[in-house]
């Protein structure tokens, strides 16, 4: 084969059941020559053989780079065999269902770095969850308000919006300027990395959408997911790295049929902060309460979605008139080291709620 336009690099871990289908749908894609790279952790399932089946066949062209656990580190091998100039980083359980969204895609990318005379910018594509398993909050299959919510969030602009759900396309001359992905976290690789490249250069929305599984949240429950994400997005924001190396484990031991439970996490942090010193405890709450009022664009956003998700709008096509109204006003008027400290307070409030409603839980449990 020569020269393949575009390198797919796929993470795996045990994704015998979902990747079939990814690939399925990549056989399908037309207008473009690309190669896929199975950058897989260790399956112990049928991963591997399945991926490498396909490949054997003739019908992709790929091969399966097997490696350390650790999506970060699967990623930054997988990118080490690539053959391509254009890099795509892409989730397991993503589908693609138009034949020609790489070449549009692609196609996209280049036209645009052309006329801008820069590599400086990567893609990714608005989300649609499919939620044709039974849906949270809903008995007849229409999407819940949660999952619409997130599908808009992800076609923002904005710092903490883009994650690797989304695919990510660039060059791989700007995936070395910027990266490679943090090999030191096992979560979150992809959202460093993807504020990594809002610094230095540019996101674009690609024409197109990627439907990705909503097999988490049918699971664990959206409410319950959402709040460990954004637990871990403060983490990552602040730079308070010490949930990140005990989390995991905890999360490893949890029934992954069951509900998501939040109070060994809760716990998680407040030990961790028991054994710190008071001031630099305090510069921990101060510095997510610094965080979590960034964050309150959001919920005029969710205001916003409320109202198109209840006029059976798309995602994308709602209003902003909340979302603006806090940008102009909230943000100005609490930027500064009252605001933070207010937020921080409610914050820490809200914590030792958390703490209370779920100590019997946690007893239970232990």
């Amino acid at each position: 084969m020569s020269k393949p336009e575009l390198s797919i690099i796929i993470p795996t871990l045990n994704e015998s059941e979902a990747l079939p289908l990814l690939l399925d749908d990549l056989t399908r894609q037309q207008g473009i020559s690309f190669e896929v790279i199975i950058a897989d952790g260790g399956s112990v399932d049928t991963t591997c053989q399945l991926a490498n089946d396909w490949f054997l066949s003739g019908q992709l062209s790929g091969r399966c780079n097997i490696g350390p656990s650790g999506r970060g580190q699967q990623l930054n091998a997988g990118v080490l065999v690539t053959q391509s100039d254009w890099l795509f980083f892409l989730h397991a359980d993503s589908r693609l269902d138009d034949v020609s969204q790489l070449r549009n895609a692609l196609g996209f990318m280049q036209a645009y770095q052309k006329n801008q005379a820069s590599d400086t910018s990567a893609g990714r594509f608005a989300l649609r969850f499919d939620s044709s398993a039974p849906c949270l909050g809903s008995s007849n299959g229409e999407k819940s308000f949660g999952l619409f919510y997130c599908e808009a969030k992800a076609r923002l602009d904005r710092s903490g919006c883009i994650h690797g759900d989304q695919g990510m396309l660039m060059t791989k001359s700007f995936f070395h300027e910027i990266g490679p992905f943090r090999e030191d976290l096992p979560v979150m690789e992809d959202t460093s990395i993807a504020e990594a490249i809002r610094a230095a250069g540019q996101w674009l929305l690609l024409p197109g959408e990627i439907v990705t599984s909503a097999r988490r949240f049918q699971v664990e429950g959206l409410k319950s997911r959402q709040t460990l994400n954004a637990l871990m997005m403060n983490f990552l924001s602040i730079g308070w790295f010490d949930f990140f190396a005990k989390a995991p484990e905890i999360y490893r031991q949890q029934d992954r049929t069951q509900p998501l439970q939040l109070s060994p996490f809760f716990h998680l942090i407040k030990d961790l902060l028991s054994d710190m010193p008071l001031r630099k405890r305090w510069g921990i709450w101060l510095a997510t309460g610094g965080y979590v009022r960034s964050q309150a664009w959001q919920i005029g956003f969710a205001l916003d979605c409320r109202k198109a998700y209840r006029q059976g709008l798309d995602p994308g096509h709602q209003n902003k008139d909340w979302l603006n109204w806090l940008d102009r006003w909230f943000n100005p008027l609490t930027n500064h080291c009252f605001g933070r400290t207010v937020t921080a307070l409610l914050v820490r409030a809200w914590f030792g709620w958390q703490l209370r409603c779920n100590a019997e839980t946690y007893t239970d449990r232990k």
